[in-house]
């Protein structure tokens, strides 16, 4: 697979993240497209490397994904806590949580 071909489909997933983030309004819908444009960018990250056959591209990759993972696991609890306590899921419903 050439390294166009591998950018090709990073920013593809890039794109149906993005999407995601701007069309969707249940929050766990949001975050899993926010993890679809982080995971592209580990992709494009690991593509590089790759093509210029270096190991640190992979070692950063692994960082990154174990910082979502922590990020992902924080954010699920916070987002579980407000829509137990407001009783819902949806991003608008949720913006009068604030104050």
């Amino acid at each position: 697979m050439s390294l166009h071909a591998v950018l090709y489909v990073a920013l593809a997933m890039f794109a149906i993240g993005l999407y995601g983030v701007l069309a969707r309004r249940h929050v766990v819908a949001v975050l899993l497209s926010i993890e679809l444009m982080f995971n592209a960018g580990n992709l494009t990250v690991l593509a590089l490397a790759w093509s210029r056959g270096l190991l640190s591209g992979v070692i950063l990759v692994l960082f990154a994904i174990a910082i979502t993972v922590a990020e992902v696991a924080v954010g699920l609890s916070l987002v579980l806590l407000a829509a137990r306590r407001s009783r819902t899921a949806v991003l608008d419903d949720l913006s009068e949580l604030k104050g």
